[in-house]
């Protein structure tokens, strides 16, 4: 069973992940567990929820996980948010499940 099928969605233009966000965190780490309520993944991110700072970290974090350009990563819901939906330019749904399960290890 692949513990985070159910928060990665495959588009025309790569996928869509659903997070579930806690800024402010002692370090950035992704990802940080899977809440099987909301069928998201859990992401930690140090920079505080202030000025966007969280989002920039956020979008650096995932660009660096699924090894794309930072300009290939946007936030596409939920911008104040801790819960965000975000699309990942370029990537298959395979990749990223493949990506998520490495970086969890």
């Amino acid at each position: 069973m692949n513990t985070y099928a159910d928060a990665v969605a495959e588009t025309p233009h790569g996928v869509t992940i659903t997070l579930d966000v806690t800024a402010g965190a002692k370090r950035s780490a992704f990802p940080a567990g899977y809440n099987e309520w909301r069928k998201s993944i859990k992401c930690q991110i140090a920079a505080p929820a202030v000025g966007g700072k969280a989002n920039r970290a956020i979008t650096d974090l995932l660009a660096e996980t699924f090894n794309v350009p930072r300009a290939d990563v946007e936030i596409i819901a939920g911008h104040t948010s801790s819960s965000k939906t975000v699309a990942i330019a370029g990537v298959s749904r395979s990749h990223a499940l493949a990506c998520l399960n490495g970086a969890g290890t």
